[in-house]
């Protein structure tokens, strides 16, 4: 069963929370983040990727990089930019997104319950990035960006949690530049922090969502700093990590597309009579690019045209939930066996493109450097929990969750 923990949380001036609060580090580089930033001298990407105040020249991995988000990380609490909290708490945080919802509660999660199975994964992680994060915590001694975990949807913590905030004034609200609403409420009252700490330890399961490469650095510096206090109890905040837990039913999964750079040596018309194999294929006629309405269709855009891609009966959707996944189909019926992409995590012919981004992103691929896009229909929450129930991985970039949560308005010290 789970456990959550409220925590003594490090959070921005309620003045300066819009500009404080920033992207992830992982969902821009660091040209980018330097453009992002360079009117806003509060923003979190000043910790969370802290090599933008460097030279240039310097490398990313550089223990420079991760002393200076440590020296920045104290200046913001030091002058006021970032405050501790005088007690622990959990926190709600509601994000917005195109007029729906999805409400959070903030809290720790606990390493024993990663390294057992409560909290669940559904994805490989890479080392080098891996690395990355544990030495920013590490060094910085903070869990600086919150881990996206879901559950199984219970009527009794959502009741709680829309009481408190109906009866509570938010601690902030702010729309951010990409046009998402941020709400959050602290909850100090131990009552209701009991309650919901013990409505939790009857989830049977956590589930990552997002976060998969974070969850593993908070897990092992933990550990490292278990090898380091022999005579640790297991309360210590080390053995935490800085989690924002959603209801599953609340939760929006979108597309995550493919556009591949050749057609493996094939002319169109081969390409067409290859996928034939296992697919019905129908030319789109209606306006625009096309988007898939339901589980086993997919688009394909190639040589200015779309497409409809069909399943055919005899490719077997069974109980194993990993062949029920759209991306899994398309892998193993055209990307791998057509085109020759047989690994598409190492593969540079093979790239990835998130459903925010839109289907027109796609055509504007094809025409520059890609040769076919493949539209997908979104995973669902249930196919991921599914997946990580059995002990699955999913295919990479099988999920893209938006709205994306802020790093800087939550955080963990480890002390």
């Amino acid at each position: 069963m789970a456990t959550i923990r409220p925590f003594q949380a490090v959070r921005p001036n309620e003045d300066l929370a819009d500009q404080v609060a920033a992207l992830p580090y992982d969902v821009m580089n660091t040209e980018e983040a330097r453009e992002m930033v360079k009117d806003n001298p509060y923003s979190f990407l000043h910790v969370d990727k802290a090599e933008i105040d460097l030279d240039p020249s310097i490398d990313h991995y550089d223990q420079r990089v991760y002393e200076q988000a440590r020296e920045t990380l104290m200046r913001f609490i030091k002058v006021g930019t970032l405050v501790r909290e005088d007690k622990k708490g959990l926190y709600i945080y509601t994000l917005v997104m195109d007029g729906h919802p999805q409400t959070g509660l903030v809290s720790l999660a606990s390493i024993d319950d990663y390294m057992n199975n409560v909290v669940r994964k559904h994805e490989f992680t890479r080392a080098e990035k891996e690395a990355d994060r544990i030495r920013h915590v590490d060094v910085t001694n903070f869990h600086t960006g919150p881990i996206f975990l879901t559950y199984v949807f219970k009527e009794e913590i959502t009741s709680i949690i829309e009481t408190y905030k109906k009866n509570n004034d938010a601690m902030y609200d702010f729309v951010a530049e990409d046009g998402v609403r941020h709400t959050a409420w602290a909850i100090l009252d131990d009552v209701i922090i009991e309650k919901l700490v013990e409505k939790f330890s009857a989830v049977e399961s956590l589930y990552i969502a997002d976060g998969h490469h974070r969850a593993a650095s908070a897990v092992r510096v933990g550990m490292m700093r278990r090898e380091h206090s022999p005579e640790f109890t297991g309360e210590e905040e080390f053995n935490y990590f800085l989690s924002v837990i959603f209801p599953s039913n609340e939760l929006r999964i979108m597309d995550y597309n493919r556009v591949v750079k050749d057609l493996n040596g094939c002319t169109k018309d081969e390409f067409i009579k290859a996928i034939e194999k296992d697919f019905t294929v129908t030319p789109f006629e209606g306006e625009g690019p096309y988007r898939p309405e339901e589980k086993h269709t997919f688009g394909m855009y190639v040589e200015k045209k779309w497409y409809k891609l069909t399943a055919k009966d005899h490719i077997v959707f069974d109980e194993d939930p990993l062949k029920r996944l759209d991306c899994k189909t398309l892998q193993d019926h055209l990307l791998h066996p057509i085109l020759g992409i047989e690994d598409p995590r190492v593969n540079k012919r093979i790239d990835f493109v998130g459903g925010i981004r839109g289907l027109e992103e796609l055509e504007r691929r094809v025409s520059k450097d890609m040769k076919v896009a493949f539209s997908v229909y979104p995973t669902t929450i249930m196919d991921l929990i599914s997946i990580s129930d059995a002990g699955m991985v999913m295919p990479p970039k099988s999920t893209w969750f938006e709205p994306k949560l802020r790093s800087g308005l939550f955080l963990h010290d480890l002390v």
